[in-house]
């Protein structure tokens, strides 16, 4: 019998429904992974789960007994804890505070026993195998070890289910190693883990079972021997997707749009020398901390840079802020599009000509309202952003992947000439990838200069045409993506002698 069983769940917000009739069931001592492209409901079902959200219909069985759980406390209480992708650490607390925030060990007197504290802490990192100081200030460390302290302060309530929302996308190689040995060693331990990701080879990795949403129903569930990436991207988008990465540039004039030579920040990168060509897509690959955020922020004029030269088709600048760059015609797409990409709190309007306002203003100040709703819908349109006709609807309330759509839209609607993309693919699901890489592949074969900046690999291989390598802050190769395979970019990237292939 099955430990947690979920029949027949539906759920809708309004007239739009979310969830209909989903049934899963999921084993102790497995990791049961849940799939589906941005908007197919897999967090909405999660937070029923974790008692975030109460369904409309259907039930929820531990072992066999139908319960109901009105909030996140009453989950907890039957065994059910939560690690969202969005980190709830208290950057100024230790971590040990962070652990056992208000559950805190007491004295008789009712103060807080820091030696307790610390000691328990101590077990509980113990536990996990995470090399983290108790006392360490939570804000001082690496969002990996930020992580283990959420796994932690969730296990410290004795769960047996633990529910992971991507968990791997801020995360660095070495840390997300980290992350499946611990996962795999609570397996062992007959805990029941839950793992939502949009990366199948993770997936496929790490899984004992597979279940794919879609439109939020659920079109199966796959076990070890069946997980294979073309089954899987079917039921999620309920087509193959043959070409996930598009043609290479159809022609390539070689011409340079965008030169630095010999470029350096103190402690990011040093002595970078590179060009981005007009018609082609060049990828920036390095792991995280190799220096390429860095670089491409410095460049665009939002971060400092203390040498070398920056030539904009052969003219030497040097962008004292990111509005100078705009009027230059360089846009650059933020890896965190939450954070610094996007107004969420505002409409997709609103944020679709955010970068454009000085050319659609009536009398210079008033904003052209026909204008920017024509503007607005042109890319909805273009880029299949949905739900249809959202051009009014709050950034915030649409899927991630529908986010990053209309974040190109805004720098799209300013008409660039040099497009930086950084992670452009980052949270979003593999139908979204796929469109985002096709839109890329238009750009430059429209003449447009593109510099995308990836940690995936793949992503690099399938899209770009060269291939700048990153290792910290060194470029240590530019490579011509002409039959190049992974293990050539990760030989250049750690090989000893430096400069150019």
């Amino acid at each position: 019998m099955s430990y947690l069983k979920i029949e027949h769940i539906t759920k809708s917000f309004g007239n739009n429904n979310v969830l209909t009739d989903i049934s899963i069931d999921f084993e102790k001592g497995e990791i049961h992974s849940l799939i589906g492209e941005n908007g197919a409901g897999k967090s909405t079902l999660m937070k029923i789960i974790g008692g975030i959200y109460q369904p409309d219909g259907g039930q929820i069985l531990i072992d066999g007994n139908p319960v109901r759980m009105h909030d996140p406390i009453e989950a907890c209480e039957l065994g059910i804890g939560i690690v969202h992708q969005e980190l709830s650490i208290a950057g100024n607390m230790t971590a040990a505070q962070n652990v056992f925030v208000n559950n805190e060990p007491v004295k008789w007197l009712g103060f807080i026993d820091w030696k307790k504290l610390y000691a328990d802490a101590a077990a509980e990192f113990e536990k996990i195998g995470a090399a983290i100081d108790p006392r360490a200030i939570a804000g001082t460390l690496s969002v990996g070890m930020q992580q283990m302290i959420e796994i932690s302060k969730v296990l410290s309530k004795d769960v047996n289910v633990l529910i992971l929302d991507e968990p791997t996308s801020a995360l660095s190689d070495n840390e997300i190693e980290n992350l499946f040995r611990i996962l795999l060693e609570l397996k062992k331990r007959g805990k029941l883990i839950i793992f939502i990701s949009h990366k199948l080879n993770e997936i496929i990795r790490i899984s004992d079972k597979v279940s794919v949403l879609r439109d939020g129903t659920c079109t199966g569930t796959l076990d070890k021997e069946h997980m294979e990436v073309r089954t899987i991207i079917r039921m999620m988008v309920g087509r193959n997707i043959d070409e996930l990465y598009p043609p290479k540039a159809k022609s390539r004039s070689h011409e340079k749009a965008l030169s630095v030579e010999h470029i350096s920040r103190k402690g990011k990168f040093s002595d970078l020398s590179f060009d981005v060509c007009y018609g082609e897509i060049t990828g920036m690959f390095g792991l995280v901390g190799a220096g390429r955020t860095e670089c491409a922020l410095s460049v665009f004029g939002a971060d400092k840079m203390d040498e070398g030269l920056v030539y904009l088709e052969g003219k030497p600048v040097r962008f004292k802020n990111p509005a100078q760059a705009i009027r230059e015609g360089v846009c650059y797409l933020s890896e965190d599009r939450k954070a610094v990409g996007l107004f969420v709190d505002m409409t997709v309007k609103e944020n679709t000509v955010a970068a454009c306002l000085k050319s659609i203003c009536k009398y210079g100040q008033f904003l052209d309202e026909g204008r920017a709703g024509e503007i607005t819908e042109n890319y909805i349109k273009e880029l299949d952003i949905h739900p249809d006709r959202c051009a009014e609807y709050k950034v915030m309330n649409l899927s991630g992947g529908n986010q990053q759509k209309v974040l190109f839209a805004k720098w799209l609607s300013a008409d660039p000439r040099i497009l930086i993309v950084d992670e452009p693919t980052r949270g979003v699901d593999v139908g979204a990838k796929a469109m985002i890489h096709h839109i890329l592949r238009k750009l430059a074969d429209a003449g447009m200069a593109v510099w995308m900046i990836s940690s995936e690999l793949p992503e690099i291989l399938g899209v770009s045409d060269r291939v700048i390598v990153m290792h910290e802050g060194r470029c240590k190769a530019i490579l011509e993506n002409k039959d190049l395979v992974e293990e050539d970019v990760m030989r250049a990237a750690f090989r000893e002698e430096e400069g150019h292939e």
